[in-house]
């Protein structure tokens, strides 16, 4: 089953001579089961693919479609329901609400679907006990050292039910074990059936994904098994932040 499909997108950001074209003409399918890796040089489009992908953003053209519905063609209430309970997002800066402690920064996305506080509660102790900081559940973001936050922010990715797991450099504050632990974590997710895309610059990660898509300029230039870029030393695998 497909969980994510981009059908000929494109996004281009200003207008006139000051147009950007960002992403141009990009398709993109990833199955349940999938983690997809996507690699390139910075300002290549990765970090806007994911925003497209998660409905962060409108494509100028073409067409998104998460787990069955094209994303253009749902109200702003029925997207914000879509992605409550169907995308789990590590964004690069991570988006944690410093007014809210650990625990309820990761259980608010269950709340605001309407699940009792209880419950979401008791189901971010667990998600953040798996990424081994639920002794820091009560903490507030601003407490919390930055691998910590890390921790916090992929914990209320992976909680609930998503089918569609969205990660720009979820590694990027993290010591190399913990790194390895979350990039485990995250496959066997997909492996249970749900789908991940994960933005990377280094190699060593992308080997944890299925396919390896490279985009340059927006465009998909090559696209390859994880384990035939890695063991071929591809150059295209040595791409930057985008």
């Amino acid at each position: 089953m497909t969980l994510l499909e981009l059908r000929q997108v494109t996004r281009v950001h200003g207008t006139g001579a000051a147009a950007v074209t960002a992403l141009d003409g990009v398709t993109l399918t990833v199955a349940a089961g999938e983690l997809v890796a996507v690699m390139g040089p910075s300002g290549s489009g990765k970090s806007t693919l994911l925003n497209l992908a998660g409905g962060l953003d409108q494509p100028t053209a073409g067409t998104v479609v998460v787990d069955g519905q094209a994303l253009g063609e749902l109200s702003s209430r029925r997207l914000a329901g879509l992605r409550r309970r169907s995308i789990g997002y590590v964004f690069q800066d991570l988006n944690l609400l410093p007014a809210l402690t650990a625990a309820e920064n990761v259980a608010l996305p269950r709340e605001l679907d309407g699940i009792s506080a209880r419950t979401a509660h008791g189901e971010a102790i667990a998600a953040l006990e798996r990424f081994g900081v639920a002794d820091i559940a009560d903490r507030f973001p601003d407490d919390l050292s930055g691998g910590q936050q890390q921790r916090v922010a992929i914990a209320r990715a992976f909680i609930g039910p998503r089918r569609l797991l969205l990660a720009d450099e979820p590694t990027g504050a993290l010591d190399t074990t913990t790194g390895e632990a979350v990039l485990r974590l995250l496959r066997e997710q997909c492996e249970s059936g749900a789908g991940g895309v994960l933005v990377t610059h280094e190699a060593r990660h992308a080997a944890w994904a299925d396919r390896v898509v490279f985009l340059r300029d927006g465009r998909i230039v090559d696209e390859s098994r994880a384990s035939e870029a890695t063991a071929n030393g591809d150059p295209m695998l040595s791409g930057g932040r985008s």
